[in-house]
């Protein structure tokens, strides 16, 4: 079992996730799309799912649009008519609610952590925790489409987690995240939030939060998308 992994930048992997997957016995692969070569998998090639990560200052809704958008909005929406699991983060759940039906809003680039509360005691089948911190680095903004089935909320009651279809989850946010990659982003890119440094401070004082929030979300998560299949 293979999971594909779309990046957008340097800086931004599947960090603490990648520990969770590796525990089950999934393997993942990443492709990078901004270091040239082939940029993108085949449609044909993602029976096992496909996670699109965040992209810094990159967006989707017209301020500064991450140059490989509308082939990832395909992508995604391929994967969303054949039912295949797909996980958005950040941007990534920007080009998912596009795929989906759903739009983008801009939005001047951010660096926060937001607190987020679930919307009912079973989102995502009971795993998704009462509440939890969960860091954006991005800009624009995600609207999922009216089908989607809205998980949890930031503190302006926008949506953080949803899900869309049986198999596909938008994060507002990276729930595995590293202090170490924002870290990263900040110097890969000529491009900053403004305050950063404040908000690093507050990261670093809620990274053990997120790893705990981490393990229950990453349970619903790889039962919703079948991931549990995998030996381990």
């Amino acid at each position: 079992m293979t999971v594909h992994v779309v990046q957008h930048t340097a800086g931004e992997y599947l960090g603490l996730i990648e520990d969770h997957l590796e525990g089950r016995g999934v393997r993942f692969r990443y492709w990078r799309p901004f270091a040239g070569g082939r940029a993108l998998p085949a449609p044909e090639a993602l029976d096992d799912g496909l996670v699109l990560l965040g992209g810094g200052p990159w967006g989707s809704a017209g301020a500064r649009d991450l140059p490989t958008l509308a082939a990832e909005v395909a992508l995604a929406r391929a994967c969303l008519e054949q039912g295949r699991p797909v996980l958005g983060f950040g941007l990534g759940a920007q080009i998912l609610a596009l795929a989906a039906g759903g739009s983008a809003e801009p939005a001047p680039l951010a660096f926060a952590v937001l607190a987020v509360r679930r919307v009912s005691p079973d989102a995502l089948d009971g795993f998704l925790p009462e509440a939890f911190p969960l860091a954006i680095y991005m800009r624009d903004r995600a609207l999922p489409p009216p089908q989607a089935e809205i998980l949890g909320v930031d503190e302006e009651n926008r949506p953080a987690v949803w899900r869309v279809g049986a198999r596909a989850f938008g994060f507002a946010g990276h729930p595995g995240v590293k202090l170490g990659m924002v870290e990263d982003l900040i110097l890969e890119f000529d491009e900053v939030p403004e305050g950063y440094g404040a908000t690093l401070d507050r990261l670093r004082a809620v990274q053990r939060s997120i790893e705990d929030a981490l393990v229950p979300i990453m349970t619903g998560v790889v039962a919703a998308t079948g991931w549990m299949r995998a030996p381990g």
